[in-house]
Order: C-alpha cells, then structure tokens, then sequence
C-alpha cells in the first residue's frame, strides 16, 4: 500500500521502489518517535491484554510469557518496517517464531486475532502522542495495513499447525488401532487413545469392511470426521484395501454403523461383538476381521452382519474363538443339559430335518421331538426349525465331537 505523506515539521524522503516508480517511506520525525515508543506501547499493551482478555489470564504463567513475547515482538516488527514502509509488510511470519508450535494448542486462532486486535487499539490510542504533528493518520493507516498481514500470517501458522498435526495424529491413529487389533494394550496405548480424543464412556465394537478405492488424505480425513459424527468416540485404521473403526460411546452403536456403511466398499461389513471398553476390544476386532475373511461362504448374509452370525464360516477358515464358541454356546450346553436334547437335535439333522423321520428313529412322536426342538432354541439360541439357525447347531455339533474326540 503506497501513500503519500506531506511533511508537517518533519523532513519526508523519497526512494525508488523495486519497479522503478517512486515510493515513500515514514516521516523521519515520526519513525523516531514510534521507535522510542516502542518500550511504552509493549508495556500498554501486555496492560491491556490482562485487563481485557479473560482467556489470557486464565493461561498458565509459561504460555502468558509467549504470549507477551509474540505481543512484543509482533510491536517490534512493525516498527521496523514503518521504518520503510514503500516495501510490502515484511518480517509478519518472524512474529510467531519466538513461540513454541505447542501454543497453537493452548490459544485458538481467534485468541490470536484478538491479540492482534489488542495490539492495534493500543498503537491507535497512542498515535497521537506518537505521531508528528499532522501525520496521526497516516501512523493509524499503517498499523492497520501492518495488522492485516499479520491476521493473514497467523492464519497461515495455525493452518500448517493443524496441517502437521493431523499428519502426526493420523499416523498415532494407525498405530493405536494396529496395537488394539493385535491386543497389544498397555499404559502407553492408553495413554495414546486418550491424546487422540477417546473419552472412554460407554461400550466398544469394532466394524471391518473393504475400501472402495484407495484412500488419500483428503478422503481419509472426511473419513475420521464422519465417523466422529456418528459416535461418541471413533477410530479409524485404514491397512491397505481393509477398513477397521473402532466405535464407542453411549448410544446406539449398532445404528452408528449402518450411517457409515457408505462410507464402506462393496461387499460384506461386519460388526464385532460389544465390548466393556476400547481396552478389550480386540477380541471383537479378531471376530469381525475373522468373519470379513469368511464372508464370502454365505453369499445371502446381510450387509452389516454380525461376526457372531458367521461362526460356521469362521470355523471353516480356522477361526479358533468361533470354534471355541460354538462348543460352549451349544454343544456343552446341548450334552449337559437332561430330556435327550443332543440325541433328538441330532436325529432331525441327520435325517435331513424330518421331524417325522427323527420321531422314527427316536421312537418317540414327532410332538415329542418338536417339543425338544424348542428346548434346543431355548438352551442355545438357535432355532433348528430355521434353515440358517439348523446350520449353525449342525456345525456345532460336529466340532464338538471332534473336540471330544481330542
């Protein structure tokens, strides 16, 4: 911004500006005196910061120090530019340098723009006593012009702050959910879940699902926000072409995921079971990556499903806690229980799930075997009148007789 100044008692100087058209510079009375005022607007304005700014003294004694720092050094780069003010504002970016990057943490932007905002108040409130006789207003024009820049630059700070900060955070974010999927979870884990926002209330699931392209940042980035939307508390481990996010909080959970399915690729996502908290969620993050690998077995399952609803394909890909569940949820119970439920429920899977057959080979009336098949729903669950449910408590029973066997 050039302006011409007219001399009133004080000496004006002229010089070439860069592209060869004259250009001004400050007044030499008037620079002396803003230079020799420096002192004084620093004092006033640190004054006015503790007067009017609750947040400022709210801060701690170490982060005020850096705020009075920038405060001083933001006063004593624009003197030193006034002192040839024909260049563009120059030295902006050396204001926030003496601060340490953590201090973009402790004050928001806008704290910053009301410092700057501080600053020009008291340079104005002091112009007059600072400026030559009849040259107040051109001191007030270049405080405002110098301030701008500066609002302009600490944008531009807190932008790369953030930009660095996501960065460090996405990369904490894969790390942590790579640690919890292995349930590798010790003091430092914890410690980092809560540094990425985790608050901890309510329960925990964990959905696995596929990408549908690769994710960049921009994408990764729209990723986290919405599933931050759709819980309490969200991560997001993005490992190659598998999408892992872990979900809690006191709300429907369930719910949460079927927002996010579009966020999801084609083909199966699954939902691992409830869990206490984030510190005991792997065992529902190795269910629902278990039942992702063993999705493709059962072409009609819904989109999500539960890992719980993929045992018996899970069992077929190995899956040692689906076969372990199985056992116990329905082959122990079914054995231990007393009315000849493992015997009937076996007799109707084997002859092909005949009620009459089964009565046959039982030697017992087909009421009667119905009777036992609703005893068999109502100790393990599943319903062997339900195609599906029969097929679960038919993988049950085999693996555990091959387990008894053992």
């Amino acid at each position: 911004m050039a302006r011409t100044v007219e001399p009133s008692g004080a000496r004006a100087a002229t010089t070439g500006g860069t592209s060869g058209q004259p250009a001004t510079v400050a007044p030499t009375e008037t620079q002396r005196r803003v230079r020799e005022g420096a002192g004084l607007l620093a004092a006033a304005a640190m004054r006015r910061l503790d007067e009017d700014l609750d947040w400022y003294r709210a801060l701690p004694a170490e982060d005020r120090s850096w705020v009075g720092l920038v405060a001083q050094a933001g006063i004593s780069s624009f003197i030193a530019w006034y002192a040839d003010s024909s260049r563009p504002p120059h030295g902006v970016s050396d204001i926030f340098a003496s601060a340490p990057p953590e201090l973009t943490r402790s004050i928001s932007l806008q704290h910053t723009l009301h410092l700057v905002r501080v600053v020009v108040d008291v340079v104005e409130t002091h112009a007059d006593r600072l400026a030559a006789p009849g040259e107040e207003r051109e001191l007030r024009e270049a405080v405002l012009l110098y301030s701008r820049e500066v609002a302009f630059s600490a944008a531009e700070v807190y932008a790369r702050a953030a930009e660095v900060r996501g960065a460090w955070d996405a990369r904490l974010e894969a790390l942590v959910v790579d640690a919890l999927v292995r349930g590798d979870v010790d003091d430092s884990t914890r410690s980092r879940v809560a540094a990425l926002g985790w608050s901890g209330r309510g329960q925990t699931l964990v959905v696995v699902g596929t990408t549908a392209a690769p994710i960049d940042e921009v994408r990764a980035a729209d990723l986290r926000r919405a599933t931050r939307r759709a819980a309490d508390d969200a991560l997001v481990g993005i490992q190659g072409d598998r999408l892992v996010v872990f979900l809690g909080g006191q709300g429907d959970l369930r719910a949460a995921v079927t927002s996010l399915l579009p966020r999801f690729g084609p083909g199966p996502v699954v939902i691992g079971p409830l869990v206490a908290d984030i510190t005991t969620s792997a065992a529902s993050a190795r269910a629902a990556i278990a039942g992702l690998q063993a999705a493709a077995a059962w072409p009609q399952a819904p989109r999500p499903v539960a890992a719980d609803d993929l045992l018996p394909e899970r069992v077929l890909v190995g899956d040692p806690l689906a076969r372990r569940t199985l056992v116990a949820q329905a082959y122990e119970p079914l054995a231990a229980s007393q009315g000849a439920l493992l015997e009937t429920i076996s007799a109707y899977l084997g002859t092909g799930r005949s009620l009459e057959a089964a009565a046959r080979s039982l030697y017992v009336h087909p009421n009667t075997v119905r009777y036992r098949l609703k005893r068999v729903a109502d100790v393990t669950g599943w319903d062997p009148l339900d195609p599906r449910e029969s097929y679960v408590l038919q993988t049950a029973l085999a693996v555990g007789r091959l387990d008894a066997t053992d």
